[in-house]
């Protein structure tokens, strides 16, 4: 038998029993995301160790359970009708950080908060991803979408990778078997969207606490000033083509302010779609394809979105 959730009752102790207490079923996905919108999951799960997280994909791949792992919420939109799946969001020992015996080594899990991170490096002396201030979300959501800023993107500093695979195998990635381009991180042989980056190491190099904050203030007040921060969003909505920026071809097609329902394209930053009040992940959706098509008639040009809808 089936619950509200689509789960049925052994699915649902299935679940419990391989991430404990912390798992939720039919819960609005809404305070989870960044945008502050969103419909239901059948499932969030929070699994608390490796072993927990490749038992529960391998799980989900017997019972046939799409799934995905949201990270902090940060780039993603569950759409208003649900997601009939499990939704993963990487707890305990996967968002812890350690330091190892090896000069300048850190060692982060995927769940951890890019903040927690950047705190831990300027206290530790480390330097080398003081770019990523501001940036919300997770260490795995940032090393998949390969995050970056003012010229500097994560892959510079990463040395190596535990991802899990769909299956429930857990594999060793070093540096030279994945490439990091724009917004994009593969593997050979790898399906990415059906891959779980559990933790990740980087090498920094050595600096002073000072300096370091000194560096993180200078590109936090750059950010500031170009990106709204006063309404929920998702950041940067749309990836820059090649060659441009997408905040300019929206605000050349007239699109600053542009509203439906209470999604709209932020007036500081054309390339921010902005929760301004009430809205759903129907407007959100509308308002990112009225962009879409407004830009293609203008331009010529097809904006990618780096928000992944659910």
């Amino acid at each position: 038998m089936k619950n509200d959730s689509g789960l049925n009752r052994e699915q649902q102790r299935a679940l419990r029993s391989l991430c404990g207490s912390d798992v939720a079923f039919d819960i609005t996905m809404a305070r989870f995301c960044t945008l502050r919108a969103g419909g239901p999951a059948a499932a969030l799960a929070g699994p608390q160790d490796l072993q927990q997280l490749s038992a529960l994909l391998a799980y989900c791949r017997q019972e046939r359970l799409p799934w995905r792992c949201i990270g902090r919420g940060s780039n993603i939109l569950v759409q208003d009708e649900g997601f009939a799946g499990i939704l993963i969001r990487l707890r305990g020992k996967l968002a812890t950080i350690r330091r190892e015996a090896s000069p300048g080594i850190v060692i982060a899990g995927g769940g951890c908060l890019l903040a927690e991170l950047l705190a831990h490096c300027r206290d530790a002396g480390l330097s080398g991803l003081e770019f990523l201030v501001g940036i919300p979300g997770s260490v795995g959501g940032s090393v998949r979408m390969n995050a970056g800023a003012f010229g500097h993107c994560l892959t510079e500093s990463l040395q190596r990778l535990t991802v899990v695979t769909g299956d429930g195998s857990v594999h060793i990635l070093r540096q030279g078997e994945w490439t990091g381009d724009y917004r994009s991180f593969t593997v050979d042989g790898l399906d990415m969207e059906k891959t779980v980056i559990a933790q990740a190491e980087f090498l920094l190099a050595p600096s002073t606490s000072g300096r370091i904050e000194e560096t993180t203030k200078e590109y936090l007040q750059q950010r500031r000033a170009k990106q709204p921060s006063s309404m929920p969003s998702a950041g940067s909505f749309f990836k820059n083509p090649v060659g441009d920026f997408a905040g300019r071809l929206i605000e050349e097609a007239g699109l600053k302010g542009e509203r439906v329902g209470g999604a709209m394209v932020s007036p500081e930053h054309a390339n921010f779609i902005v929760n301004a009040g009430g809205a759903t992940a129907t407007d959100i959706v509308r308002l990112m394809r009225l962009v879409q098509e407004k830009v293609r008639e203008t331009t010529g040009i097809s904006l990618e979105p780096e928000v992944h809808i659910i």
